[in-house]
């Protein structure tokens, strides 16, 4: 079985030709950044063999970071990249996006700042219709808005679009997460969408093995099926072990099959993004 992580973050030391954004960007999730180096330190020692890389927001709208992790360790890594969707030129870099080397898609967070209002100002319309055009698959973050997500998958059914940790929200930790889940859920019967089952300790205030998640993550499996639910960690983000993550899945999810697990640990994202699982 292969194991490929969905998401993680690195980012490089903030300097003054490369300062880290402020308003609508994200703090980052800690004070010393996260290099490769360190990830593939993680990854090693955890059995992860890839890992898709995802900008974060406070690096502006680069890739260059992740890119150049990809470049150099090409067996491992592969990016979906920040694209400004309020910036005019964007809309030119759409029909060559995945012709960048080691690109894989396009990853947008509505989570802070002005880009909260993109999805109902429409800022963020003319995007939907390029990705779909273009075939680039889209990795979509807004815990505030699901639904909205939902309107725009039916919308535009040759668009390939993954929800983000389940579409829970980081203020729902100790709290129910039934309604969060119900919402994602909706998304199941459109074929052209798909789930990150990702980053999950970070919304649950209990230790490992994380019991509540269980049932969570199977009603997700099962609405979805196992191909359309791709393993994560948010590894930069999370309150436990890298290797926890992995074995929460891998040990503990005593619900989940051989079968899925093939899947939800590597298969499903390698597939729907284009990954060769051998190259």
């Amino acid at each position: 079985m292969i194991i490929i992580d969905s998401q993680v973050h690195i980012w490089a030391p903030e300097t003054a030709e490369k300062p880290y954004a402020r308003g609508d960007a994200s703090p980052p999730h800690r004070p010393v950044p996260l290099g490769h180096e360190e990830l593939l330190r993680e990854m090693d020692g955890s059995g992860v063999a890839r890992c898709v890389l995802v900008p974060p927001t406070w690096e502006a709208d680069r890739n260059d970071t992740s890119l150049e992790a990809a470049r150099l360790h090409p067996d491992r890594f592969r990016v979906m990249g920040r694209l400004p969707l309020n910036k005019p030129e964007s809309r030119e870099r759409m029909p060559t996006w995945k012709s960048q080397p080691y690109m894989l898609g396009i990853r947008v967070a509505f989570n802070a700042g002005n880009t909260r209002k993109w999805l109902e100002d429409g800022t963020a319309d003319w995007f939907w219709d390029a990705a779909e055009r273009y075939n680039v698959p889209v990795m979509a973050f807004a815990p505030r808005n699901v639904p909205k997500l939902q309107e725009i998958a039916e919308r535009h059914p040759g668009l390939r679009m993954i929800i983000d940790h389940m579409g829970l929200n980081s203020n729902l930790r100790g709290k129910s997460l039934e309604l969060a889940v119900a919402n994602t859920l909706k998304f199941a019967r459109l074929p052209n969408a798909a789930v990150k089952v990702s980053a999950l300790p970070c919304y649950v205030d209990e230790p490992y093995p994380f019991p509540s998640l269980h049932p969570l993550v199977r009603r997700v499996v099962d609405a979805f099926g196992a191909q359309r639910c791709f393993w994560g960690t948010d590894l930069s983000h999370l309150p436990c072990p890298y290797k926890q993550v992995v074995t929460l899945f891998t040990d503990q999810m005593n619900c989940l099959s051989t079968s899925e697990l093939e899947w939800v640990m590597g298969r499903g994202i390698a597939e729907w993004l284009g990954w060769p699982m051998q190259q």
